[in-house]
């Protein structure tokens, strides 16, 4: 059984690359094969629109786009578990894992009411999202409703609700005092972290624990 984890984040030793790496740690617990894959490390676009994945001469279910993500949604498509991160920017996943997601999701989608996806069996798929804000600032912000259309097309294509982890309140920089910052207090922020994150990595560890035994 295989685990992949998908790294959305541009820094690749911080908060979500860390949650993603306690959560393949529980999964590696039940025998599972894990990798962390860094989206940044690699050169690639999201859709082009080309509706290559749409023709009804063509087998469906793989983006045709040929860069360095194309054997990354292969490994994707090939694990019985993938477990996604990323930071939250402006209000939503980065850009780099958007456009992932755009060749993950959309070939296994054609326009067809009794067919709603093409992925042909299910899949074990968890997201972890990191965040500045507050847990309570998430619901002023429209943040479940940000992230729903996401959510709820990885649980169409994978033939599952996939599993959610939020991780709030994170500490951002090395040294907050070179940044402008002055809406955060960094010692709150600290003790914040010292406690909570701890915990988030323990969820996160859970998480892939879960989703490896229900495969």
């Amino acid at each position: 059984m295989r685990a992949l984890a998908i790294n959305g984040s541009p820094r690749k030793n911080q908060n979500t690359a860390k949650l993603l790496q306690a959560a393949l740690d529980g999964a590696a617990g039940k025998g599972t094969e894990t990798e962390l894959i860094h989206l940044y490390e690699l050169q690639y676009k999201g859709c082009v629109s080309c509706f290559a994945c749409k023709r009804k001469d063509r087998p469906h279910g793989h983006c045709v786009m040929r860069d360095e993500l194309a054997p990354v949604l292969q490994k994707a498509y090939d694990a019985e578990i993938l477990i996604l991160g990323s930071p939250i920017y402006y209000m939503n996943i980065t850009s780099g894992m958007a456009a992932f997601l755009e060749r993950l999701l959309y070939p296994n989608t054609i326009y067809s009411r009794e067919i709603p996806s093409v992925f042909p069996r299910r899949k074990a798929v968890g997201f972890l999202y990191t965040m500045n804000m507050r847990q309570e600032q998430m619901a002023p912000f429209g943040m479940d409703s940000n992230l729903r259309t996401y959510q709820n097309s990885l649980g169409t294509i994978f033939h599952d609700k996939p599993e959610i982890l939020y991780a709030c309140n994170t500490y951002q920089f090395s040294d907050y005092e070179k940044y402008e910052s002055s809406m955060f207090s960094e010692s709150e922020k600290a003790a914040y972290r010292e406690e909570q994150f701890p915990k988030d990595l323990e969820a996160a560890f859970e998480m892939g624990k879960r989703l490896a035994g229900s495969v």
